[in-house]
């Protein structure tokens, strides 16, 4: 009786899709044969589905063929529309919240075991004792090897209040050591600040829903820090910052510009125009910018260092960005999850394309690659992603792809040093600081 209720739900669907299409056709007629056509597609793809639930050698999970297929139409028309099932729909809306019920730890996969990289300070991980390189074998006397990384981190989330005991196997103690540990809120703190004697350093590690709030503590702890007279300004890191939500890209570029254009999309239909403007009040009150930016800078990232750079109010240091400049809507569906849909394109101020093309600094400087890593290490960029959206002024062939790599000591870091030696005038370069005169018209 199942398999009958999954044949006729699965034919519904074919069929309202197929009455779809014909219900697009012009009442002159003129879209007749696309509909036609692809009212036989629609009859195709059902076909295919009821062979495969029909005669494939094993069973197969009819949701699953269903989700496959849609993922499958849209991943195939670039590399960050896709389909979420609703497990995927929660995961997502979590991290861009940015807060989670949790343990407050950072984890890493090393030679298929889950490693503690840092307990976060402050969280129950913290105050029950976890320590950086602690090794989890198990989570509630049930071992996690075998897990993904993904699964591991899914099971160590959990809602506030509830228990979970932790045994972990840790360096210098013979016998493995259980840590119990009561879930509380663990917010994701997307912005770092600290000072380097005479500047204040801000990274962004992601835009989520506390990135604004952040940075506005991290302006209050640095003027705290440093005394207005001697700050020689401001460092903003989003190197190997993946992006995310839109309106914290703009918050963060609204918070170094007194006016003017942030960002503009732009989407299929020639109206379908949007533009962000900033407000006036610079909180680095008129101090010199740095934004230092990588081929790990994706997305937001790109239109935050894009603004800074067309109204000429930082110099962008560093290697050519990722190259992520499409806008993905997301679209509800209900108990069904939700599809991650490409819309539009991001411009900067002064109208270029991110897309497949990125951000060039002002001043590259590469990093010294160790040993370990020469002739072998991976370079990133949407260009080289297969099926990307192309630039629109077909200029790809000339991008080449950027490297990734930031050193784990700062005094290895060429990029972070040649804006520490900036800001002090140990370094000279004629693009430092730039003219707000030379940038685009307010």
């Amino acid at each position: 009786m199942m398999r009958k209720v999954g044949l006729v739900a699965a034919g519904a669907v074919v069929g309202a899709l197929a009455m779809s299409a014909v219900a697009q056709v012009g009442l002159d007629g003129s879209a007749t044969a696309a509909s036609s056509e692809t009212y036989r597609q629609l009859n195709l793809f059902g076909d295919v589905f009821e062979r495969v639930r029909a005669d494939y050698v094993e069973e197969p999970a009819e949701n699953k063929l269903i989700e496959s297929a849609i993922d499958g139409m849209l991943t195939s028309l670039d590399p960050h529309s896709s389909y979420l099932n609703p497990k995927d729909f929660r995961d997502m809306q979590v991290q861009t919240r940015g807060e989670f019920g949790g343990l407050g730890i950072e984890v890493t996969m090393e030679d298929d075991l889950i490693k503690v990289v840092t307990p976060i300070a402050d969280t129950p991980a913290d105050k029950a004792g976890v320590r950086a390189g602690d090794v989890i074998t198990h989570l509630d006397d049930e071992p996690i090897a075998g897990l993904s990384l993904r699964e591991a981190v899914d099971k160590m989330r959990g809602p506030v209040n509830s228990p979970i005991t932790l045994t972990v196997r840790r360096e210098g103690t013979a016998e493995p050591v259980k840590i119990k540990i009561v879930r509380d809120i663990i917010q994701v703190r997307s912005v770092r600040e600290k000072t380097q004697d005479d500047v204040g350093y801000i990274r962004i590690t992601q835009f989520n829903e506390q990135t604004s709030d952040g940075l506005d503590d991290a302006f209050a702890k640095i003027s705290k820090d440093i005394p207005e007279d001697k700050l020689k300004g401001y460092i903003l890191d989003l190197r190997n910052n993946p992006g995310g939500l839109l309106d914290q890209a703009i918050a963060v570029s609204d918070a170094f510009l007194d006016r003017g254009e942030i960002v503009s999309t732009r989407g299929r239909k020639a109206d379908d125009v949007q533009r962000a403007t900033a407000r006036a009040g610079d909180e680095a009150e008129g101090k010199p910018v740095i934004v230092l930016v990588n081929g790990g800078s994706a997305s937001a990232s790109e239109i935050v260092a894009g603004a800074l750079q067309d109204h000429r109010r930082a110099t962008v240091v560093g290697t050519r960005s990722f190259g992520k400049g499409s806008v993905q809507t997301i679209i509800p569906l209900g108990r069904n999850g939700a599809i991650r849909l490409t819309t539009a394109r991001y411009y900067t101020p002064a109208g270029r394309s991110i897309q497949a093309k990125g951000i060039e600094p002002d001043i590259e400087v590469k990093q010294d690659l160790p040993d370990e890593l020469k002739g072998r290490e991976e370079t990133t960029g949407e260009a080289n992603l297969r099926g990307h959206l192309s630039s629109e002024d077909g200029d790809e062939e000339k991008v080449s792809a950027s490297s990734a790599f930031v050193p784990a000591d700062e005094k290895d870091d060429k990029q972070l040093q040649y804006a520490l030696d900036l800001l002090r005038g140990i370094q000279v370069n004629n693009r430092f600081p730039p003219d707000p005169s030379q940038g685009i018209p307010n």
